[in-house]
């Protein structure tokens, strides 16, 4: 059984031109997006309904014409907002789109800061922002036209990206997290590869922290804070994502789910199940196959 990606290094689009435009709908066709960071700039754009958003641990629930701006190297997630369904997209670019020469002045400028760090900016742009009202017609004009593959396409699509960075460079500032911080949240990921690796098992707090170098007392505070949940909050998490990911892909029992997925109490692991889907395993399970007919 496959386990989400942590670090995503998926190349998007072609090595050529890294690009691409993914059509959603939450939690209709897929449940979530667990947390995880890759290396290139990504947009969701709400389409339709809500859904909520999770970025360095700071949850946002989009609504129709709301954007979320995601950097790379941020950690972030997608989920319900609730008992709501959610249309979206995410356009997903590498840096390297941008890039041009070798020592490009532009690229040095107005891209590498946002690469390194360097630079931030806000991630949540309501409909009727100022920075929404900049960048609508260009991202209406890249969704519009994801399917195309003319031989102008690359170039509409640059154009486009490249009004987008423009925007993106005057509503940014310099980021106020120091280089110390930077590393504590890049030590912290180790803790996300714990989980990862050993869900099935004895997972501890103390452990997690020795991972990542950190007393237990402050990498509780530091994953709170890097996350928006506790540890233990997002241990069971991430084995509930993996057991609903079970229930609707293979015949195991749900017991045998469960004891997969390290939940040795199987009606706790019901209870969860309940709290987080809203319906038992078993109804779960029954309405993934009712959806596949």
């Amino acid at each position: 059984m496959d386990k989400p990606d942590l670090h995503e290094i998926k190349i998007h689009g072609s090595p050529a031109f890294p690009f691409s435009i993914y059509h959603g709908r939450i939690p209709e066709w897929i449940p979530s997006f667990p947390l995880h960071w890759h290396e290139s700039f990504e947009l969701i754009y709400c389409g339709r309904g809500s859904l909520r958003a999770t970025v360095w641990g700071t949850a946002y629930t989009l609504c129709a014409g709301d954007m979320l701006v995601i950097l790379p190297q941020a950690v972030h997630s997608i989920e319900p907002a609730g008992s709501a369904k959610g249309e979206y997209f995410n356009i997903i670019f590498a840096p390297s789109l941008f890039q041009g020469p070798e020592g490009d002045p532009c690229y040095d400028k107005y891209v590498l800061p946002f690469v390194s760090g360097q630079w931030a900016m806000d991630c949540f742009h309501p409909a009727g922002s100022d920075f929404s009202r900049a960048v609508a017609s260009c991202v209406r004009s890249l969704i519009r036209h994801r399917e195309e593959s003319g031989s102008t396409y690359e170039l509409m699509v640059k154009s486009r990206l490249f009004q987008l960075l423009y925007v993106m460079v005057q509503h940014s500032a310099p980021a106020e997290s120091s280089e110390r911080s930077r590393l504590a949240c890049s030590r912290l990921k180790r803790a996300l590869y714990y989980v990862r690796n050993c869900y099935d098992r004895e997972v501890t707090v103390r452990e997690a922290a020795s991972r990542c170098g950190f007393s237990e007392s402050y990498f509780m505070k530091l994953f709170k804070d890097f996350t928006g949940m506790s540890f233990n909050a997002y241990l069971v998490d991430y084995r509930l994502e993996l057991a609903a990911k079970q229930l609707s892909e293979t015949g195991y029992r749900v017991i045998d789910v469960a004891e997969n997925c390290g939940f040795h109490n199987h009606s706790y692991f019901t209870r969860a199940f309940r709290e987080k889907y809203q319906m038992t395993p078993t109804e779960y399970r029954k309405a993934a196959c009712m959806g596949r007919e």
